[in-house]
């Protein structure tokens, strides 16, 4: 039974900053939701940024809609399941929903003695890691970074670009490291369609795909862009739902999916879409937001689904913080260990749960 939802604020550090085409993050603004109920509690992990650039979210925002909008939904009985269904009419606002919904999930499962990963149905112990490298001063820099990466195991590299810093980029990475590694380039809508006959340069580099290249609602462009490239065009930002999935793929907008829970409402949803892919044989990652070991445990477990066949961007914890707000996660042999006990099989370490505060707590209603 649910008795209460928490809020929780704080901040942790990046090891280095990361900058991609939107700017330059060197710290995450953290808020979590804790689900108490009578024997456990469940976390969720809001991957909302600081300022609506990556979507249309933003941390004080998804503060406002939980505490308003989506708390007072919820009773002693509800469930994931529920609250996804009861929230419906709140239009959009995916990762305030994805955040509470995470939280009832873990909940509920613990209070099963389920995994999330046996509940979301998947089939491996571990799956394969990815790194995402955030665009560098100079190119020495990006030959450094990367080959780092490489020797800790990664088996997937992905770069950032944007106009001006990009084919020099990847040209550079082949040249240094071969072709036989797996190199992708995520775009975060920097480009438009004019800039088709530019990034035709890059089928030359046998690229596994190139993320989100135009803007988000310029399903017209990916189309046309798709017609023209080679190189497979994966959709991130533009995927909010199972129906724009849906519709992404029947224009043949994208072949490949980025699915990120907090983008599209939550897991519930992120397994729709999963499964939809897996249908139609197009293949599906599972892309990250910077998250700490809350979020990134509950990744791990979509990540470990059949239909995942591309590794994801989920890093060892070391990888962004210097230390994690849960037991560290570690890439052994390039991949990482799905977590396999009760809900995501993690939580928050007590003397890092210290450096946060709880700032709101919300009794629920009994039936």
């Amino acid at each position: 039974m649910l008795r209460a939802i928490e809020l929780w604020r704080g901040g942790i550090a990046l090891v280095s900053p990361f900058r991609t085409s939107f700017g330059t993050d060197t710290s995450r603004d953290l808020l979590y939701v804790r689900a108490v109920g009578d024997e456990h509690s469940g976390w969720g992990e809001c991957v909302a940024g600081t300022e609506p650039n990556y979507s249309s979210e933003y941390l004080e925002n998804c503060v406002e809609v939980i505490s308003r909008f989506l708390v007072p939904m919820l009773c002693a009985d509800s469930t994931a399941q529920s609250f996804i269904a009861d929230a419906a009419p709140i239009r959009g606002n995916y990762m305030s929903k994805a955040t509470v919904e995470a939280a009832l999930l873990d909940l509920q499962l613990r209070d099963q003695k389920i995994s999330l990963a046996k509940f979301l149905g998947a089939n491996k112990t571990k799956v394969p890691s990815g790194v995402s490298v955030g665009i560098q001063n100079n190119l020495n820099n990006l030959v450094r970074v990367v080959g780092e990466y490489l020797a800790q195991g990664y088996v997937r590299v992905k770069l950032k670009i944007e106009p001006g810093s990009d084919i020099e980029l990847v040209r550079t990475v082949r040249k240094e490291f071969g072709d036989e590694i797996l190199l992708q380039v995520d775009a975060n809508a920097a480009y438009t369609v004019a800039d088709a006959k530019h990034l035709k340069q890059l089928d030359a580099f046998n690229l596994l795909l190139i993320e989100q290249p135009l803007p988000e609602d310029d399903l017209a462009g990916h189309v046309e862009l798709a017609r023209q490239i080679n190189t497979p065009v994966c959709l991130d930002e533009s995927i909010t739902s199972l129906d724009t999935a849906r519709g992404a793929l029947d224009l043949k907008a994208c072949s490949v999916i980025n699915i990120k829970p907090g983008r599209v409402g939550g897991y519930l949803e992120a397994k729709k879409i999963h499964d939809l892919c897996l249908s139609r044989g197009v293949p599906v990652w599972c892309g990250g937001m910077l998250e700490t070991g809350i979020g990134r445990a509950a990744n791990l477990a979509l990540a470990a689904l059949p239909g995942f066949t591309l590794p994801g961007d989920i890093s060892a914890s070391a990888r962004y913080f210097a230390r994690d707000i849960t037991p560290p996660f570690v890439i052994e042999s390039g991949h990482i260990e799905v977590p396999n006990t009760v809900g995501i099989g993690v939580e928050p370490l007590p003397e890092m749960l210290a450096n946060f505060k709880r700032t709101a707590v919300f009794e629920v209603a009994k039936n």
